[in-house]
């Protein structure tokens, strides 16, 4: 799939004198100046999936609210790890304690208790997997879920196939402005990149009454990973 934009042409015509603030002068060009954006896109599977897994609890001291979590977390990642995920794939992404009041006009706050949060992200491969991890998650204690997002871990290889549909489709658009104006392509001038994959997909999670018969329904789709050229060049 291609997009293309050309940006401008430098006419050679008499015109050109009025016109001439719309013009890039660029040193050692002696032709007309041609710039050319053009973008190259490919699509691919998701090779990698990440979640955000989190527990919340509340109580009336810090100390059993932090107590409480800790014990929820704990089976959380025991879940986790019971599901195949490693350990390198399981990091702490946030820990918060914060005291919890409750408001009233004219009155000063009131302390009502303390909230403990704990959050970890988790990366793995097996993408099937991810309805079955994210019911496993809640089964455990997690009350908290983020994601999934769907990435391809290694793009470049894609993306390279990308450049080089973008430079094809920039070579493409200045031969035909060149044969336009009466002219031939003699150089590319400059080439500059811009661009890179879309954002990651993030399905929402879908929880049903039949969850302890079926996973949740997860779909990763494709990625769209797209590069961006911009062309600089020199016509005669």
């Amino acid at each position: 799939m291609f997009r293309f934009t050309a940006v401008a042409l430098a006419a050679m015509a008499p015109i050109a004198a009025a016109q001439a603030q719309d013009v890039v002068a660029t040193p050692g060009l002696s032709g007309t100046r041609l710039d050319i954006s053009a973008t190259g896109e490919v699509t691919r599977a998701p090779d990698v999936a990440t979640i955000g897994a989190g527990v919340v609890t509340q109580a009336a001291t810090a100390a059993a609210a932090m107590a409480e979590n800790a014990q929820r977390m704990t089976a959380t990642i025991a879940a986790l790890r019971k599901a195949g995920i490693a350990d390198r794939d399981i990091r702490t992404a946030s820990l918060r304690l914060s005291p919890q009041y409750r408001y009233a006009d004219n009155q000063p706050p009131v302390l009502t208790g303390y909230q403990a949060s704990n959050q970890v992200t988790v990366r793995f491969r097996e993408i099937a997997k991810a309805g079955g991890i994210l019911d496993a998650l809640v089964a455990a204690g997690a009350n908290q879920i983020d994601g999934p997002n769907f990435t391809v871990d290694k793009p470049e290889a894609a993306l390279d196939e990308a450049r080089t549909q973008a430079l094809a489709t920039a070579k493409a658009r200045a031969d035909l402005y060149a044969r336009a104006a009466g002219l031939r392509v003699k150089r590319i001038v400059r080439i500059g990149e811009s661009g890179g994959a879309e954002p990651p997909v993030r399905p929402m999670m879908l929880m049903s009454a039949r969850a302890k018969m079926d996973s949740t329904p997860v779909q990763p789709g494709e990625e769209t990973l797209g590069v961006t050229l911009q062309v600089t060049f020199e016509l005669e």
